[in-house]
C-alpha cells in the first residue's frame, strides 16, 4: 500500500464542483486583480479566526514582512525568533534589515520557550515572532506579557495554524498581528501561493494594505516605497469554497494524531502531550527517532512518504553564516534537526492507510532496536 504524505488533489475532489464553480465566477467576473472576491474572502477568514481585520496578500513570507514594515521594523532592530523553525520566520526579519535574534524550543515541545525571550530581550529588542510550529499554539499568554512590560509587539506565524484555537479563541488575533500563509499543503491551502495578515488594529491593516499596494493608498500617489504583493481573486474564491471544510479536515486530522499517539505511546516521543492536544491543528505529526534516517528509509521501502522538518536549522544555513553562529549554538534545534519525522495526517488519509502507517512504524522502530 502507497500512503503519500498528502494528497493535495483529494481535497479537489472533495470540493471538485465549488471549487470549480468559485473558478469560473472570477473568469467571468472580469477582475482579476482584487476586487470583490478577495474582499469576501478577507471577511470571511476574518469572521473565521476571530479577527476584525484581514488583509491577503502574495504569500506567507509576504505577510510576516509587510506586517514587521507596517510595525516599524527597520535597521537596527532586533526581533526574536524561534531557533527551531522554516528559514520564512528569519527571512522576514531580515529583509526588514533587522536581526534575528534565536531562541530555543521550551523542554520536549516545539514552539519557544517563554524563559529564554524574557532572557533575550535588549534595548534593541522591537518584538516577538513566536511560530505556531505544526499547527500546536505558541505560549501566547506569556509572550503578550513580555512584550507588554517591554514595550514589544508580538506578530504570530500562524502558516501552520489554521483553526486552531488557544484559551478558547481561535488564532488570528491575540498579537499584535497574525502572519497566514495560504500554500497548497497547508490546513487551509490554495492552488498557488497566497497569504494574509490578520489584526485587530485598523490603522496597522491599512498600512499593510498599502505596503503591499505599491506604498500606494490612491492610485499614482505612493506615500511610502511599497511592494507589489496581492492576493490573486482566483486564490482567494478557492480557499472561500475550503474554508467552510476545515474545521471538519482539522478534526480528521486531530483523530489519526489520537491513533498515532495511542500507538507509539511506548515507542517514540509524541509531538504533544494530551493537555498540548487541545486546540491543536495538526498540521503536522512529528515523531523523534535516534535513528530518523534509517526509520524513514524503512517506512519508504513499504511505501509510506515522510518528510523532514527541518534538516537543517537557519543558524546552520550559508544565508546566515554572518550571524557567526556555529554548530552546537542552539542544541535543541540541532537535535530536531536530525532525529524528527513527520508522519503522513492529511484530512484524506484512509483508515487502511492510517493502519499501514502504524504498523510500519512499529515494525520499523522494532527492526532498528
Amino acid at each position: 500500500m502507497n500512503v503519500p504524505f498528502l494528497d493535495l488533489k483529494a481535497s479537489y475532489l472533495e470540493l471538485q464542483s465549488e471549487i470549480d464553480t468559485a473558478i469560473q465566477r472570477v473568469l467571468h467576473s472580469g477582475s482579476y486583480i482584487g476586487g470583490a472576491e478577495v474582499e469576501a474572502f478577507e471577511n470571511e477568514f476574518a469572521d473565521f479566526c476571530g479577527a476584525r481585520h484581514v488583509v491577503g496578500v502574495a504569500n506567507g513570507l509576504d505577510a510576516l514582512r509587510l506586517a514587521l514594515l507596517a510595525l516599524g521594523v527597520g535597521p537596527g532592530d532586533e526581533i526574536i525568533v524561534p531557533s527551531h523553525t522554516f528559514i520564512a520566520t528569519w527571512l522576514s526579519v531580515s529583509q526588514c534589515g533587522a536581526t534575528p535574534v534565536p531562541v530555543e524550543p521550551i523542554e520536549g515541545g516545539f514552539n519557544m520557550d517563554p524563559q529564554q525571550v524574557a532572557d533575550r530581550v535588549t534595548p534593541r529588542t522591537k518584538g516577538i515572532i513566536p511560530v505556531h510550529l505544526y499547527g500546536e499554539p505558541a505560549d501566547l499568554a506569556s509572550l503578550i506579557d513580555i512584550a507588554n512590560r517591554h514595550g514589544l509587539f508580538v506578530l504570530e506565524d500562524a502558516a501552520q495554524a489554521h483553526g486552531a484555537v488557544y484559551r478558547g479563541r481561535r488564532i488570528g488575533s491575540h498579537g499584535h498581528a497574525v502572519a497566514w500563509s495560504f500554500y497548497p499543503g497547508k490546513n487551509l491551502g490554495a492552488f498557488g501561493d497566497g497569504g494574509a495578515v490578520s489584526t485587530n488594529d485598523e490603522a496597522l491593516a491599512r498600512r499593510v494594505r498599502m505596503i503591499g499596494n505599491y506604498g500606494s493608498r490612491t492610485k499614482y500617489v505612493n506615500d511610502v516605497i511599497g511592494y507589489n504583493s496581492r492576493l490573486d481573486p482566483v486564490q482567494a474564491a478557492i480557499l472561500r469554497a475550503k474554508l467552510p471544510r476545515i474545521d471538519e479536515w482539522n478534526a480528521r486530522r486531530s483523530s489519526i494524531a489520537e491513533r498515532y499517539s495511542q500507538a507509539f505511546a511506548s515507542q517514540l516521543a509524541a509531538p504533544a502531550g494530551p493537555q498540548e492536544r487541545q486546540g491543536h491543528a495538526w498540521h503536522l505529526y512529528a515523531v523523534r527517532h535516534p535513528e530518523r534516517d534509517q526509520l524513514q528509509k524503512q517506512l519508504s521501502d513499504v511505501g509510506v512518504t515522510t518528510l523532514i522538518h527541518y534538516p537543517r536549522p537557519p543558524h546552520l544555513q550559508e544565508a546566515y553564516a554572518s550571524l557567526g553562529f556555529g554548530p552546537g549554538s542552539f542544541p535543541m534545534a540541532e537535535q530536531y534537526a536530525s532525529t524528527l519525522l513527520s508522519l503522513p495526517i492529511g484530512p484524506h488519509l484512509t483508515q487502511a492507510q492510517v493502519d499501514h502507517v502504524i504498523d510500519a512504524v512499529m515494525n520499523g522502530v522494532s527492526s532498528i532496536s
